[in-house]
C-alpha cells in the first residue's frame, strides 16, 4: 500500500504541515469571530426586548385601577414576566459563550499554582452562594501543585465548587470533599465529591456540552455553560475532566492534570 506523502521531499512535507497548521488556525479564528459576533450582535435586540418590556409594564401600571386589576391586564403582565425571564436567560447564555471564547483564546501564563491555595481562593469567591448554609468542607492538606494559568484555573475551580454548592442545596447536611487522587506517571489528579442530588449516569456523555442541563430550570438555576467552560480550560492545559454520579447519591468530578513539561507543551 502506498502511504500518502511517501514520495514527498522533506521540504514538501514541511510545507504541507505548515498549510495544515494554517488551516487549523484559520478555522479556530473563524470560530472565535463567529462566537464574538453572535455574542455582540445579539446584545442590542436583547436590550430592546428587556427595555420595551419594562415600558409596556409601566403603561399598564398607569391604567385606571379597575382596569389594571382586570383579568386581561393581569394576563398580559404574566406574559411580560415570562418574556423578561427568557430575555435574561438569553443574556446569561451569551455571557457563557463569551466566557468560552475568552478561555479558548486567552494567552496562557503558566506557573506553579498550589491547588490548596487556589481552592481557598475559589471558596472565598463563592462565599455569598454559601451564605446561611452549614456546608462541611473536607479538603486534603496534600493537594498537588499544578502547572497552570492561575486565572483560568480559578475559573475552573469556581465553576466546579459552585456546582457542588448548588446541587447540595436540597441536602440537610451538605458535604464537599476535595482530595488528591492516584494518577499515571506524567500527571497529577484530584477529585471533588459532593453528596448532592447527582444525575442519571446514562446522560453523562452530554454533561460537558454547551447549554446542556441535566436538571430542570425550575429546580436549579444556570444555563449549562459552566462545565463546558471547565472542559475548555482543561483542554487548554492538556488536562481532562470527567464526572460520575447517581441520582440522589452525589457527584464526583475527577481532574487529571499533566506535569509542568507536558502542560507547557499542550499550551
Amino acid at each position: 500500500m502506498k502511504v500518502a506523502g511517501a514520495d514527498m521531499t522533506p521540504e514538501q512535507l514541511r510545507a504541507e504541515l505548515a498549510r495544515s497548521q494554517q488551516q487549523v488556525a484559520d478555522m479556530a479564528a473563524a470560530q472565535e469571530e463567529f462566537l464574538r459576533a453572535v455574542s455582540h450582535d445579539l446584545r442590542a435586540p436583547l436590550r430592546h426586548v428587556t427595555s420595551y418590556g419594562t415600558l409596556v409594564r409601566e403603561v399598564l401600571g398607569d391604567l385606571p385601577p379597575e382596569v389594571a386589576r382586570g383579568a386581561e391586564v393581569q394576563e398580559a403582565l404574566g406574559f411580560l414576566a415570562t418574556m423578561d425571564q427568557s430575555a435574561r436567560r438569553m443574556g446569561l447564555m451569551i455571557d457563557g459563550l463569551q466566557a468560552l471564547v475568552r478561555a479558548s483564546r486567552a494567552p496562557l501564563r503558566l506557573q506553579p499554582v498550589p491547588l490548596a491555595d487556589a481552592m481557598a481562593q475559589a471558596r472565598a469567591t463563592l462565599a455569598p452562594a454559601k451564605a446561611g448554609r452549614a456546608v462541611e468542607w473536607r479538603v486534603d492538606a496534600d493537594l498537588p501543585t499544578l502547572w497552570a494559568d492561575p486565572v483560568l484555573l480559578q475559573e475552573l475551580l469556581v465553576q466546579l465548587l459552585g456546582n457542588a454548592l448548588k446541587f447540595t442545596r436540597p441536602v440537610a447536611q451538605p458535604c464537599i470533599t476535595v482530595r488528591a487522587d492516584a494518577a499515571p506517571a506524567g500527571s497529577v489528579a484530584f477529585t471533588l465529591q459532593d453528596n448532592g442530588v447527582g444525575f442519571d449516569p446514562a446522560r453523562a456523555g452530554t454533561l460537558f456540552g454547551v447549554f446542556q442541563r441535566l436538571h430542570r430550570e425550575t429546580e436549579f438555576d444556570g444555563v449549562g455553560t459552566g462545565l463546558a467552560l471547565c472542559r475548555a480550560i482543561a483542554q487548554r492545559h492538556g488536562a481532562t475532566v470527567t464526572a460520575t454520579a447517581a441520582p440522589g447519591a452525589g457527584c464526583t468530578v475527577r481532574v487529571a492534570w499533566p506535569v509542568a513539561a507536558l502542560a507547557a507543551e499542550a499550551a
